[in-house]
């Protein structure tokens, strides 16, 4: 009976040593409000299937846990994310069959930094790997600057321009008509000064 007993006990530790989870890049760094997808690895069985398989992911910083993604025997749990990540998390499920854990994040922000750690449980094994995030705040790019333009002084419109002309003619016609006026005045006083004896000095 012992002996049928340690043999079961090393038989679930080799199929338990064979299960490994990892993941597919150690490190990632991304910018503010971009997207990025994070991947892991886990050894497959032909036997088992998606009903079986149990994914918990969640991203460890300084201040707390937060869930990234849960699936519990093939069945995701939305409930169970942490608000950071509502409605920002997509897992594609088809390559699960294929031992691939593809974690899509949009709209990263800076809190969202941290050691990310993904355990897989499953009917054959338990195994884990994490990864870690950075992510860094957005480069706001300062706006050129458009140059002063001073208003040019108003150039006198043809109509303005029309008229200056026509007071400008106006003045000299008038000019003109009075010293004709002057010159007809004087030369009729010498005439009439003549006829009556007087001396006159023309002008």
């Amino acid at each position: 009976m012992i002996c049928w007993i340690l043999l079961l006990i090393n038989l679930t530790s080799c199929v338990c040593g064979t299960f490994v989870v990892n993941v597919t890049q150690t490190s990632y760094q991304a910018e503010e409000n971009h997207n990025i997808t994070l991947e892991w690895t886990f050894t497959t069985n032909t036997d088992s299937s998606l009903n079986s398989l149990s994914v918990y992911c969640e991203l460890i910083t300084d201040q707390k846990v937060s869930v990234l993604y849960y699936l519990h025997e093939g069945v995701t749990v939305p409930q169970s994310q942490d608000e950071q990540f509502k409605g920002r998390v997509q897992c594609d499920k088809d390559v699960l069959r294929e031992g691939q854990i593809r974690l899509h994040v949009s709209r990263l922000r800076t809190e969202d930094s941290g050691l990310y750690l993904c355990e897989v449980n499953t009917t054959y094994g338990v195994s884990y790997s994490e990864c870690r995030l950075s992510v860094t705040a957005a480069v706001v790019e300062a706006k050129p600057q458009r140059p002063t333009v001073r208003p040019q002084p108003e150039s006198p419109q043809p109509e303005r321009r029309g008229r200056i002309g026509l007071y400008v003619g106006l003045t000299a016609v008038l000019l003109a008509v009075c010293v004709g006026l002057c010159s007809a005045s004087c030369h009729c006083f010498t005439k009439s000064a003549d006829k009556k004896g007087n001396v006159s000095v023309a002008v």
